[in-house]
């Protein structure tokens, strides 16, 4: 089931992936605390990824995914304007990594300046 999914920004390429806050319900238990870590897979090659998720300590907790994230960036070689879908592995899915959750990619396709769509 997806959790979001979001076209990414300069921001989300060059230092942290922001996550609409609506999605914290879904992802690991912060506690007390203001991060977390948890594991990632990713859907296209099966690799799996440990994340770190951060929010603010006080007022409005604007969720990040910092740890490693720029690593994932570079890796898959995202640009502006690329799709991510972020959601929970089925429990008949779950990694041998430990992951329960999945992030897959969809690169923007243009030709001439114009969008044709996203693929995987």
């Amino acid at each position: 089931m997806a959790i979001f999914s979001k076209l990414l920004t300069k921001t989300d390429i060059g230092t942290r992936l922001s996550v609409p806050t609506k999605s914290l319900k879904s992802l690991p238990c912060f506690g007390r605390g203001h991060a977390i870590d948890f594991h990632v897979q990713d859907a296209q090659s099966g690799e799996v990824w440990n994340f770190r998720c951060v929010i603010r300590k006080k007022s409005h907790p604007k969720p990040a995914l910092c740890k490693n994230w720029r690593k994932f960036v570079s890796s898959k070689r995202l640009s502006v304007g690329d799709k991510i879908i972020f959601s929970t592995l089925a429990e008949d899915q779950a990694s041998t990594g430990g992951a329960q959750y999945k992030i897959e990619v969809k690169r923007q396709t243009k030709i001439f300046g114009v969008s044709l769509g996203y693929f995987p």
